[in-house]
């Protein structure tokens, strides 16, 4: 098969990276396309998987208009060339126009139901559309539901095992209590008109009253005052590092999901929701979501009860009921693209 990648943004290097590997493992024609975004391209360095940048970074919306239409046209030619068999991405309306214009099947996955413009552009003109089971839209016929989250396709026990060196390069112990703090630079699309703390040093103070150690890894640039709690480790180490972590509180549902998953509670401060972050809550309570006006204030205060609580079985054993119920997000995906690729 020829099969298109498209990356966006660092977490569709994640959903998608041990994909890629397979494919080309077995000899399948893969290319993969990405556009500037934070640290999408260093990971993409950073996993060995080659690929082709066809656009910068935006700073606007109004400019991220302009670098999608550049992202397009670019990838039209190469796809033009190419003549895949199955383009594929996360969430992004390029792959949809495109496969459209080349005649090949265009697979979109999604799990965020309030990224309507993304959803606008993408969805008419893709061929199928895979969400969790617990995504709460329903998008029609091309929809295909499965029992996974994005994150199982990197996280799963089948392609992920925590490596412990990751606490001694940020100077901890296996004995030294951490919580990992994230910040969001809300930049992206789906990300307006959302919010999340209304301010941070307090939040680390608060955090560390309980004698935890705070790591912070964040999008914009801290303050002075806050660089001394940076996490330093490479972004390929994170997930290591969350594994090891009591706890994380922050701003992004997909690491609030990477740390469910990986059986370390997450505490989730956003205005906007997300069907997976809640079924996670819900279902596993492994993530806790604060969406109101009060949302800091109460959130930091389940941090703290989960801190002092110190209950590392509960959290195991939520875990295992999680990955009981769900599939390896990779073999799903690999799947999707057989299925597209023969008609079938």
């Amino acid at each position: 098969m020829k099969v298109v990648f498209t990356i966006q943004h660092p977490a569709h290097v994640h959903l998608f990276r041990n994909a890629i590997e397979r494919l080309r493992e077995r000899g399948d024609e893969v290319h993969v396309f990405a556009r500037r975004k934070d640290i999408a391209i260093e990971l993409l360095d950073r996993y060995d998987i080659e690929h082709t940048v066809l656009a910068d970074t935006a700073a606007s919306l109004f400019e991220l208009a302009l670098r999608q239409a550049e992202y397009e046209a670019r990838l039209l030619r190469h796809a033009a060339r190419i003549r895949p068999d199955v383009m594929v991405a996360m969430g992004e309306p390029g792959v949809a126009h495109v496969s459209t214009l080349v005649g090949c099947p265009g697979i979109i996955f999604t799990d965020t139901e309030h990224a309507w413009l993304q959803n606008v552009l993408a969805f008419p003109l893709a061929d199928r559309i895979c969400t969790p089971v617990c995504y709460q839209d329903d998008i029609g016929s091309k929809q295909v539901r499965y029992r996974g989250y994005h994150e199982l396709a990197y996280l799963h026990p089948n392609r992920f095992t925590p490596d412990p060196s990751v606490l001694e390069e940020v100077g901890l112990t296996p004995e030294d209590p951490f919580a990992i703090l994230r910040l969001n630079a809300w930049k992206a699309a789906h990300d307006v008109g959302d919010g999340g703390f209304s301010e941070v040093a307090g939040v680390v103070s608060q955090l560390a009253a309980t004698g935890t150690e705070v790591l912070i890894t964040s999008e914009p640039d801290l303050p002075p005052s806050l660089e001394e709690h940076e996490a330093t480790v490479p972004p390929d180490r994170m997930h290591d590092l969350m594994y090891y972590a009591d706890l994380l509180i922050g701003e992004s549902a997909t690491m609030a999901a990477e740390s469910a998953v990986l059986g370390t509670p997450a505490v989730f401060i956003s205005t906007s929701r997300r069907g997976y972050t809640d079924e996670m809550g819900d279902r596993y309570g492994l993530v806790y979501t604060f969406s109101g006006a009060d949302r800091q204030e109460a959130g930091i205060e389940r941090a703290v009860e989960i801190l002092e609580d110190d209950d590392v079985e509960t959290w195991e054993r939520r875990r295992e009921a999680l990955l009981e119920d769900k599939v390896d997000t990779t073999e799903f995906i690999l799947e999707q693209i057989e299925s597209a690729a023969h008609g079938t």
